[in-house]
């Protein structure tokens, strides 16, 4: 019987002792463990080409698309806010040179209505200071004529004092009218 357990390659140990080595390093079972482990092999190579592998490269690509997205979002988003903010800059510069606009036509008619004060109050002036001139003429022409009045008399009243004759008045005025002019 112990024949017949080694003869099948059983390692029962029915007998109680072991018979031959670790079975993957007999050589005899060396060709039946190879095309076993070619077997297995291509077995996991198609599970894993036909079943795992489209499942990773799904999920790659899956990501992949989403990444894509996520930067042509943020592409987007960045176009957009460069204009936006080509827009804001427009716009400040638009609004500055209104501004710049309202302020030098502001100046402009304030400069004008100082200009149009400035000329009535010189015409007002100019229009006082012929009156002045006016007055002034006018006062010195009497104070002229009173000055000759005086003149007269006080040079009527010296030669009558001097000579003790009273002299004619024409001849009084005269001779005042020609030392005032002259």
């Amino acid at each position: 019987m112990a024949e017949k357990s080694h003869g099948t390659g059983a390692h029962t140990g029915a007998d109680g002792g072991h018979g031959g080595g670790f079975p993957p390093f007999e050589s005899s079972t060396f060709a039946s463990q190879l095309v076993s482990l070619v077997i297995a092999f291509v077995a996991l190579y198609v599970i894993v080409s036909r079943i795992a592998l489209p499942r990773v490269e799904s999920v790659i690509d899956a990501r992949q698309n989403a990444i894509e997205g996520d930067l042509a979002a943020a592409q987007k988003l960045k176009d957009e806010s460069d204009a936006a903010l080509k827009a804001y800059e427009t716009e400040l510069a638009s609004a500055r040179s209104r501004a710049q606009a309202i302020g030098n036509e502001t100046r402009e008619k304030l400069n004008a209505a100082a200009e149009a004060e400035r000329k009535t109050l010189e015409d007002q002036l100019t229009a006082k200071l012929a009156a002045a001139e006016k007055q002034i003429a006018a006062t010195r022409a009497t104070a002229m004529k009173n000055v000759r009045g005086i003149a007269a008399d006080a040079a009527g009243a010296i030669v009558q004092r001097l000579t003790g004759v009273l002299p004619d008045g024409k001849t009084v005025g005269s001779a005042v009218d020609a030392t005032l002019k002259g």
